[in-house]
């Protein structure tokens, strides 16, 4: 097998791709870890990022303090399921934006 060949067999392997929208995603380990930052925080909503060319659909969960996580999900509807199933607000992004309280904890740990 020549190195083209192996470069091939990476983008059409059934592993899928690591980055993208096209990337596979373990929905047990995006869901457990969305839970427990839910679990471990105060009033976290959750938006929801759509699919880019770049990038797969996210869901961003923001605590009462701002502190957030971003965690890639397979679809739209998947994020949505995920928030009510942790029993959180959920929006979506292009409609609300983000919410103030997350730019500004994003500043205070670039200042630290």
């Amino acid at each position: 097998m020549g190195w083209w060949d192996r470069l091939r067999g990476r983008r059409r392997g059934s592993g899928g791709r690591a980055d993208g929208p096209d990337m596979s995603i373990d929905t047990g380990t995006v869901r457990a870890y969305l839970a427990e930052f839910a679990r471990s925080r105060r009033g976290v909503e959750a938006y929801v990022e759509p699919a880019t060319n770049m990038t797969a659909t996210t869901v961003v969960l923001v605590a009462h303090d701002g502190e957030w996580t971003r965690r890639a999900v397979p679809s739209k509807q998947a994020a949505f399921e995920f928030a009510r199933a942790l029993g959180i607000p959920v929006y979506d992004v292009h409609q609300t934006g983000y919410p103030r309280r997350m730019r500004e904890w994003t500043s205070r740990q670039r200042r630290r």
